[in-house]
């Protein structure tokens, strides 16, 4: 098994905690993001891992892993971006967003599953979501499961909360039939936007897709993605408001609610 951690991003909207340094290396309880999640691997004995890198990418130096840029970090999103490790998508692969961290049980949760592809679902969301906005729904996506634990719509524009059964941490895995699928699925999808339509998301150029359109289009051509569910115990780090308020409940001993370090 091994792992590819998506982390290219600048983190706009972390300034000026990304002025000199990539947003993975902003630091939350005195370590850094991408030291959060390179040393959970590691405790789960996953060794195989991959940094994919963008911004200030000479920055990261961390030992035992690898490395790939994104060139093109500037001008894509999460998908260009995972595809930059293609060489890795083969076996088992788990793959993580680089501007969160998680506990280890929900590491232990994803490692275990046996389905083709496998995503995190947080149950728990929106008692999280009210400590980062008054209202929940000017940043959640939706997401509806059935009575199998199959995700059937993900990372749309939700109406009310009865569309969010729970929220997309950007945590997964892919293994047996569901990297060829998912590869395949990207190649196709690639190849039709050079027609002029994104068939991923037609209000975006190709390179500037969301995951959550790669995972929605997968559903939409019959692949199966369960949900494992979590109850908080992640975190993550978008914008300046997420760290004051992180770092506040950490140091009122608050923190424990949501997550735990240890």
């Amino acid at each position: 098994m091994k792992a590819i951690i998506l982390a290219a991003g600048q983190g706009i909207r972390l300034k000026p905690l990304t002025n000199d340094r990539p947003k993975c290396l902003v630091e939350l309880f005195g370590k850094s993001l991408i030291n959060h999640t390179v040393s959970i691997f590691q405790q789960c004995g996953i060794s195989d891992i991959t940094i994919v890198t963008g911004y200030l990418s000479n920055l990261l130096d961390i030992p035992n892993v690898s490395y790939i840029k994104n060139e093109n970090f500037a001008s894509t999103n999460m998908v260009e971006t995972l595809f930059c490790a293609r060489e890795k998508l083969n076996d088992s692969v788990i793959i993580s967003y680089g501007d969160i961290i998680f506990e280890q049980n929900i590491l232990e949760k994803i490692i275990e599953s046996k389905d083709d592809i496998s995503v995190a679902v947080d149950l728990a969301w929106e008692k999280y979501w009210k400590i980062r906005l008054e209202n929940p729904l000017d940043d959640a996506e939706s997401l509806i499961f059935d009575d199998q634990n199959i995700i059937r719509d993900i990372g749309q524009k939700p109406k009310s909360l009865s569309d969010i059964q729970g929220q997309y941490i950007g945590l997964m895995k892919f293994q047996n039939q569901g990297i060829e699928n998912l590869i395949n699925f990207y190649e196709k999808s690639k190849k039709h936007a050079l027609e002029g339509i994104n068939p991923l998301n037609p209000n975006l150029p190709f390179e500037k897709s969301y995951m959550t359109d790669l995972l929605q289009g997968l559903i939409h051509t019959d692949n199966e993605l369960k949900a494992i569910f979590i109850n908080n115990g992640w975190l993550e780090l978008d914008s300046m408001s997420d760290y004051e308020i992180y770092q506040k409940m950490y140091s009122e001993g608050t923190l424990s609610e949501f997550f735990s370090l240890e």
